[in-house]
């Protein structure tokens, strides 16, 4: 009765709605119980009363406004359906929040969008964390269900329901991925990765689309995931129930077949398809049933492509994938099988011969397609022991067809299934524990109801069953903990309706007899379900319909359903006659074969039977409907003897549309799935619970007595009874107090009663002490104006006098200054005039010597720039001549070298016939030339005549015309002479006309030179001003390029450092394998060492300087120092000699090469053989070397000539050719040069594979050795393994980290220099390597050891740093570090990888101890203020384990120890601070985010208190870099939006413009999570929160964000290049511990 006092003036109810089920209403009056109608205003301002006959008839009330957006709904004050669906409406539209807890089931809401609420950080922030503490989630469930499991050791069992499209299988599915990530980490097996590969095949074969649901699961199916001793996963087993096989032959408007089927028809364009025949899904009358054949926004190709995938990874090979394929194919062709009815009656049956979907679908299975027709018109009876051959109507035919259509594909999924649990069993022993995925359908009811419908309500009915019992298990265990006197709680038990189905005489017990029946039928199956379930006192949950005689309703848990009773006998019988099968068991393909075989052996298979007469009697067992009751057993015996989770998957909408809510669908769901019946449990007994201290913390204004915290439950006993009287409304355990439905309301309302009252006193107080407070400040204002208006007077009296003998002085003063201001002005102005004109004068002097200055400037840059053009084409010149000489030279040189290497005996006879070709091709080219020189003379003489005789014709002219001007002219010469005259006036006027014409031409010329050499100035300047801007822009281009590429190349660097870091953990999942492997297989053979701790073998270096080195095979023969050191020191490459020894090194050449040896066996003579053996060898060699350098020179040549361009981009055409010419001259000139080259390395090669058939005629040059350094350490061959042994691998921890930074570095590469001043190349390479490979093995034995990473990150380091001092390819290398004789660039480049992966090595250590702690140390912590209502958390006590912040400082200071002591360099600490700055930060931030109990004021001061403890940590050691700072931003500022006011639009202004690190939806996150945990603090309204997301959307964010941030993000990491100190052997101090005093300074 305490309830009814709620019901008072301006309380909220709810009262029904058809519409929205439930709307809110406030009352306008009191009620008392004589009132028979409550005065109600609605929400849209009306009034309406409200009839109440009792007071049982009282709308519900709301709860209060502090249990708004519950996350769990037995948390609310008032549990009945209104609260609940307000909450859930609340939390899925206005906080976006799908998923809620109602006590131990977690209601999950479809939201029809994607999420990123499912990332692998999500996983990382549920991982290790709480249920309680937690934000309501479906890894929460997975993340309990795990933890329980691996601290009870008992098996889990999370069971997920729903109806159809409500999330089910995408609840599963994100399921399984949890546990694959959290159980894969352990051990990186392939297990996990086949568990989720196993999701794509199931939803292909099991999956259709549906009028609810485009991905609807169409069977049932429970996945035990079974874990290891560790919590790793070692395999997996499925079981699956009730398949609907019906599907398969038919489908409802608008909804398809298995999704199998379409994704095959949509590949079937591939090449491996094409022998299926397929066509269109339209064309196959088994997928075109349903109309539309296409889902949106679907791609069945790539669909497909994920399933084939799924196959391979599951190790179904593509053989058995194209067998399955097949079989399916098959399954579409039957369809098509057209079966014509023949006779009279119809009574026959026949498929025509030429059909070809019988055909195709029998070659297909690899069946005869004559019996096939045969046996699907036709079947076998016995009668009295005769087998009588009886024909089928055609009706009968097209079921038979259909039902075999149905069998072949339900034998084909029992077969998947099969092959997928062989693939995910456990190969690493028996499973310990497991936790079973249980994906089953929801209940369902539609318009017409059938056997699939009935055997699914059947199956929640028994799930429904176990729920409510587990559920009252629980409470009444928690009132057994907390030892209260309680009365047994009552709940709907479904035992009758149970009873009713799988009972005595139940529906499928005579389901089974009328199956049995030889006439039975549905309707006398229906008229027996009359008889004994009506008659008598009749079953309370079975009725009749009124208006059908051919269906029954059976009143379930969650609604009425009414079912057909058509097709139930054919559907539990499943026949499938045996002359069918017995032809599918003869197929020529072994997976058909395989498929029907084992039905032979036993006497059924599950979810079906084979007809035969000889086994009648044993049909019973074989019926659909007892096969479901047993499956359906043992999946109920299994679930009780877990501990189960439970997943209410909730449809808001029947139109699939993102975040739109429809009450009416989610109250019948809520109904039906048991939510409602949870809730009813729970305000059955006592729903509301608090500890003492919460409750003390909540309602301490309402006690009395003590108000210490630790006397909080003394005060709890005291006070209740005054506040509730009726004792049975309340109850105290141990550590909490319980009460009934709506007694936190009544003590909500007393709350805000007395906090109203104490509200009015302090206001009356207050009130006074403010009204004596201004009647004081009245009177002494009054007293204080007096005086100053007093006080003025007087003053202004004073001043008046002051003014009369002021104006005086004014005057006087005035009359002086203006004269001044006269005088003054004169004089200005004639200052000013006098300065303008001097510096006029000197301006105009100044210009003078200007325009001189740049006349004798303009003078010197045209004389310069005439005499540097002189300069260059003079050079250009001198260096075509040098070219021209060089390229004779070099030709002379040419020739001698070929002379010399023609010059050799051996090649002489071989070749004896192309010498005297090529001696006569020489003689026939000399005696040309020698022709053309005698040509050239020849002319060169004639010429020379020619000449002579023009001369000597001239000088005979000469002589004639002065002898004719001595003669006197006869009358003859005179007409001869004034004919000659004419013909000279003619030629002087033509040559006067011609010179006219050229001087016309010249003076033209000169002013088109005069406009060109203007327009080239004018083109100068422009060019010269383009110039300028374009410096401008490239600058500015260069400048955002710079900035791009350091962009881009951390971008890289990143993704490179991610790669080692992918790599390193694929080695480690690799050797994991290789383990797994070998216990499997149970092989205790001798296994392969570490080739990295082996000698290396002694094959010549690569980089060595012999000549043999510089051809393509290195290897091929030993080299005399080789040979020296193998048979001193090497005995164990006996065997590599030996081989030599039986294989001549000329045959080992040609092997190299790729020669054969025919040609050479069919010449005669062991030399000869040799000499051709070499000659082929040479010319394979010169074309090896031609092909590999082609492509180099190509390049070069091209990079030549675009730098030519440009150069020549704005010279004249001249240049460029003459630019072209030369490039060409230089590209052969290089080309000749190569040739010689390779003709010396040729003839050197050859001197020393055959000095008996070429004359050595220089020797060939010693092996290069290096200068003696004094310093060293010495270290023999046999040795070299100790030494690495002691140094590197057998190392321990203790011993260590004593040593000095970078001792083994030192020791080493001394030894390495030792060797390499000797001339050992070859030991100095494998010392080298082996310790490469000695440094990578102790970096994976110390996998989890801080100081020894540190340890050998420093020697990597410093070993990288020295071979990169050293190495003869740097570009500068100073005097007192000569450089390695061989080149360590491939050795270094593997350091420096090695190196990033100490390093990455060393920050994961930290971060996995911080991983488990940091954000309840950042979170949490120690608490500021004492009454701070929190959750306790599970396990978590006071001690050095306790996640603190000092725990957290201990850690980092065991890094900064680590590598402080390692000395390594300041940058690198700082980088790998920012690293786990951003690691911690990122973490909190992911916890804080997903959690409601921290998001409060309090918790706001206690991160940033623990913020500022690191951020000081870290400023105390040097380490507070920027990237530091930056990296705990995001949480500085959450820990300041916890602590602002949430109130005004002044407020959300601040809020946006302080929180620039944090994203819109962290905002908005934090803001909806925040909890109030004081009497202060209120709830943040949505009105706030809208107004702050109005403020976000006008911000620009630089990138989207999601609401949780990347924790393994990581930073790539920049090694200094340090210039490593000079060692020397006699400044290092080696401890005896370490065994090697076997090396010797040197």
């Amino acid at each position: 009765m305490a309830t009814l006092q709620l019901y008072t003036k301006g309380a909220s109810v709810w009262i029904p709605d058809p519409d929205a089920v439930w709307v809110s209403a406030q009352l306008l009056q009191d009620y008392t119980p004589d009132n028979k109608n409550v005065l109600l205003q609605l929400p849209g301002g009306e009034e309406a009363q409200y009839p109440v006959v009792a007071p049982s008839d009282l709308p519900p009330l709301a709860n209060p406004d502090i249990s708004e957006g519950e996350c769990d709904l037995t948390a609310l004050s008032l549990l009945h359906e209104p609260a609940i669906l307000h909450n859930l409406r609340v939390r899925f539209l206005d906080y976006n929040s799908i998923y809620t807890y109602c006590g131990i089931v977690l209601v999950a809401v479809n939201p029809y969008d994607e999420l990123p609420i499912y990332g692998e950080e999500v996983i990382d922030a549920y991982s290790g964390q709480d249920m309680a503490e937690m934000e309501p989630h479906i890894f929460s469930v997975a993340e309990d269900a795990y933890r329980t499991m691996i601290r009870e050791e008992n098996n889990q069992s999370i069971i997920i329901s729903g109806e159809s499209g409500s999330g089910k299988t995408v609840s599963a599915k994100f399921t399984m991925r949890y546990f694959a990530v959290v159980g894969g980490a352990a051990q990186q097996t392939s297990v996990e990765g086949k568990v989720l590969a196993s999701n794509p095949i199931m939803e292909a074969i099991g999956n259709a689309k549906t009028t609810r649901n485009d991905n609807s699961s169409r069977f049932g199916k429970y996945i035990q995931i079974g874990f290891g001793r560790k919590g790793d996963i070692i395999g997996a087993n499925m079981s699956t129930y009730l398949l609907e096989k019906s599907r398969v032959v038919f489908q409802a408007a608008a909804e398809r077949n298995y999704h199998i089927f379409y994704q095959l028809c949509a590949s079937r364009q591939l090449p491996e398809m094409r022998s299926l025949k397929l066509a269109a899904p339209e064309h196959f009358r088994y997928t075109n049933q349903g109309g539309d054949t296409n889902i949106a926004g679907n791609d069945d190709v790539m669909e497909m492509e994920r399933t084939r995938n799924a196959f391979t990874i599951l190790g179904v090979l593509p053989d058995q994938q194209m067998e399955l394929f097949r079989i399916l194919a098959a399954v579409l062709h039957l369809g098509n099988v057209k079966i014509q009815g023949s006779g009279r009656t119809s009574d026959r049956s026949y498929i025509d011969a030429d059909d070809s979907s019988l055909a195709i679908f029998s070659k297909l299975l690899g069946v005869e397609a004559a019996h096939m027709a045969h046996w699907l018109c036709h079947r076998r009876l016995v009668l009295a022991g005769d087998a009588v051959v009886k024909p089928m109507t055609g009706q009968q035919a097209v079921e038979a067809r259909d039902a075999l259509a149905k069998h072949v594909y339900d034998q084909m999924f029992k077969w998947t299934v099969h092959r997928l649990n062989s693939a995910l069993r456990s190969q690493a022993g028996r499973t310990k524990t497991f936790i079973g995925v249980l994906d089953i359908y929801g209940f369902e009811t539609f318009e017409r109801n059938s056997f699939e419908q009935f055997c699914i309500n059947y199956a929640n009915e028994k799930l429904q069953q176990q729920f409510n019992r587990h559920v009252f298990h629980l409470e009444q265990e928690e009132y057994v903990r907390e030892e209260l006197t309680w009365s047994r709680i009552e709940f709907s038990d479904n035992q009758q309706c149970i009873h009713l189905i799988e009972g005595q005489l139940g529906l499928l017990d005579l389901l089974d007899e009328e199956c049995r029946m030889p006439k039975g039928s549905d309707e006398s199956w229906v008229q027996k379900l009359y008889d004994q379930h009506l008659t008598g006192r009749g079953h309370p949950h079975f009725r009749k319909p009124r208006m059908s005689n051919s269906a029954f309703v059976i009143l379930h848990f969650a609604d009425t359903v009414q079912y057909e009773c058509g097709g139930f006998l054919d559907k539990n019988r499943d026949t499938v006659f045996e002359e069918l099968v017995n032809v599918l068991k003869a197929s020529q393909s072994e997976l058909v074969a395989e498929l029907f075989q084992h039905q032979g052996k036993g006497p059924s298979v599950p979810n079906g039977s084979v007809h035969s007469e000889r086994r009648a009697h044993r049909e019973h067992k074989l019926t659909v409907g007892f096969q479901f009751r047993q499956s359906l057993q043992m999946l109920m015996d299994t679930l009780n003897s877990t501990t189960p989770h439970y997943v209410r998957c909730i449809k808001p909408n029947d139109l699939k549309e993102p975040f739109m809510f429809d009450p009416k669908r989610t109250v019948q769901q809520l109904r039906a799935c048991g939510v409602l019946e949870t809730i009813r449990i729970s305000a059955a007994g006592f729903p509301s619970r608090w500890t003492y201290e919460e409750f003390f913390f909540r309602y301490r204004v309402l006690l009395r007595g003590s108000q210490r915290w630790e006397e909080a439950g003394l005060a709890c006993r005291q006070t209740l009874p005054q506040l509730i009287p009726d004792p049975d409304q309340y109850a105290f355990g141990k550590t909490k107090v319980f009460f009934r439905a709506g007694q936190l309301a009544l003590l909500e309302r007393l709350r805000a009663e007395r906090l109203r009252a104490a509200a009015v006193i302090l206001q009356s107080w207050v009130r006074g002490w403010l009204a004596r407070i201004h009647y004081s400040r009245t009177l002494e204002a009054t007293v204080t104006i007096q005086r100053y208006w007093r006080g003025t007077l007087a003053r202004r009296l004073a001043q008046t006098l002051r003014y009369a003998r002021a104006a005086l002085v004014i005057q006087k003063t005035y009359r002086m200054l203006v004269d001044r201001h006269i005088f003054l002005l004169v004089r200005q102005a004639a200052v000013t005039i006098q300065a303008y004109v001097r510096g006029t004068l000197t301006r105009h002097q100044y210009r003078l010597l200007v325009a001189e200055r740049a006349a004798t400037l303009l003078q010197a840059i045209v004389r310069g720039w005439l005499a540097r053009t002189t300069f260059t084409r003079f050079r250009a010149a001198v260096v075509f001549a040098q070219c021209c000489v060089r390229r004779k030279a070099a030709r002379k040189e040419l020739l001698k070298l070929k002379t010399e290497a023609r010059s050799v005996e051996r090649y002489r006879e071989l070749n004896k016939g192309m010498e005297v070709k090529l001696m006569q091709l020489q003689m026939r080219a000399d005696q040309e030339a020698r022709d053309c020189a005698a040509l050239k003379e020849s002319l060169h003489a004639e010429r020379e005549v020619a000449g002579a005789e023009l001369a000597s014709l001239r000088a005979k002219m000469e002589k004639l015309e002065a002898r004719h001007k001595q003669v006197t002219p006869s009358p003859a010469c005179s007409v001869v002479s004034q004919v000659v005259e004419q013909e000279r006036r003619r030629a002087e006027e033509k040559a006067a006309q011609e010179l006219k014409q050229l001087t016309q031409e010249v003076e033209t010329l000169q002013r088109e030179k005069a406009s060109l050499s203007g327009e080239t100035e004018r083109l100068t300047a422009y060019l010269l001003q383009q110039k300028q801007e374009q410096e401008a822009l490239v600058q500015q281009a260069v400048t955002e390029a710079t900035v791009a590429l350091r962009a881009e190349l951390d971008e890289e660097r990143r993704k490179h450092q991610g790669l080692l870091r992918e790599f390193t953990r694929l080695e480690q999942r690799y050797d994991n394998l290789r383990e797994m492997s070998q216990l499997t297989e149970g092989t205790r053979g001798l296994r392969r060492s570490d080739s990295t701790l082996n000698s290396e073998p002694l094959s010549p270096s690569p980089q060595s300087l012999t000549p043999l080195s510089l051809s393509p095979f290195p290897s091929a023969f030993p080299s005399p120092e080789e040979v020296r050191r193998v048979s001193v020191t090497s005995p164990s490459v006996e065997g590599r000699f030996s081989e030599w020894s039986l294989e001549t090194p000329m045959e080992q050449l040609m092997d190299k090469m790729g020669l054969t040896k025919e040609a050479a066996v069919k010449l005669e003579g062991e030399d000869l053989a040799h000499a051709y053996d070499a000659v082929r060898v040479a010319n394979k060699f010169l074309e090896s070397q031609l092909v590999s350098q082609r492509s180099q020179w190509e390049e070069e040549v091209e990079r030549l000539r675009c730098q030519l361009v440009r150069v020549s981009s704005g010279s004249s055409s001249h240049q460029q050719e003459l630019l072209d010419a030369r490039e060409q001259e230089c590209a052969r000139l290089r080309k000749e040069l190569k040739e010689l080259r390779n003709t010396v390395t040729l003839r050197r090669f050859l001197t020393q594979v055959f000095p008996s058939a070429f004359p050595a005629e220089s020797p060939s040059s010693p092996q290069q050795k290096a200068p003696a350094v004094a310093g060293l350490l010495e270290c023999r061959r046999r040795d070299e393994s100790k030494l690495i042994r002691n140094l590197i691998s057998d190392v321990r921890a203790d011993v260590g980290v004593l040593l000095a930074p970078g001792l083994a570095a030192s020791v080493l590469f001394l030894c390495v220099r030792q060797a390499d001043s000797r001339g050992d190349q070859s030991s100095a390479l494998s010392v080298c390597r082996s310790t490469v490979a000695a440094m990578k093995t102790a970096l994976k034995k110390h996998n989890s050891d801080l100081e020894m990473t540190a340890l050998w990150l420093k020697n990597i380091s410093l070993f990288h740093d020295l071979l990169t001092q050293h190495n003869s390819k740097q570009t500068y290398v100073p005097e007192e570090f000569p450089p390695l004789t061989f080149d360590p660039s491939h050795l270094i480049h593997t350091l420096s990888e090695l190196r990033i992966q100490a390093y990455q090595q060393l920050i994961s250590i930290t971060e996995k101890r911080l991983q488990n702690f940091i954000a309840a140390a950042l979170l949490e912590g120690e608490d500021v203020s004492a009454g701070s209502r929190r959750r306790a958390r599970s396990g978590a006590a006071a001690g050095p384990d306790a996640p603190t912040v000092a725990r957290v400082l201990r850690e980092l200071g065991a890094l900064h120890a680590a590598m402080s002591h390692q000395a390594l360099h300041a940058s690198l600490m700082e980088h790998a601070f920012h690293q786990l700055t951003y690691f911690m930060s990122t973490s909190a931030l992911n916890s804080l985010l997903l959690r409601k109990d921290v998001c409060c004021c309090s918790r706001g001061i206690d991160i940033r208190l623990n913020v500022s403890q690191l951020e000081e940590w870290l400023r105390s050691r040097g380490l507070e870099t920027e990237g530091a700072v930056s990296s705990l931003s995001p949480l500085i500022q959450a820990a300041q939006l916890l602590q602002v006011g949430k109130n005004t639009d002044v407020d959300a202004q601040a809020i946006v413009r302080a929180c620039t690190s944090l994203s819109s939806q962290q905002i908005v996150k934090l803001l909806s999570n925040y909890t109030p945990h004081g009497d202060v603090e209120e709830r943040v309204s949505l009105n706030f929160i809208r107004l702050v997301q109005a403020l976000l959307k006008h911000r620009v964010e630089v990138e989207p964000r999601l609401l949780l941030l990347e924790v393994k993000r990581v930073f790539p990491v920049i090694f200094p290049d340090e210039t490593p100190p000079a060692i020397c052997a006699d400044k290092l101090v080696i401890p005896d511990s370490l065994k090697i005093s076997f090396l010797r300074r040197v």
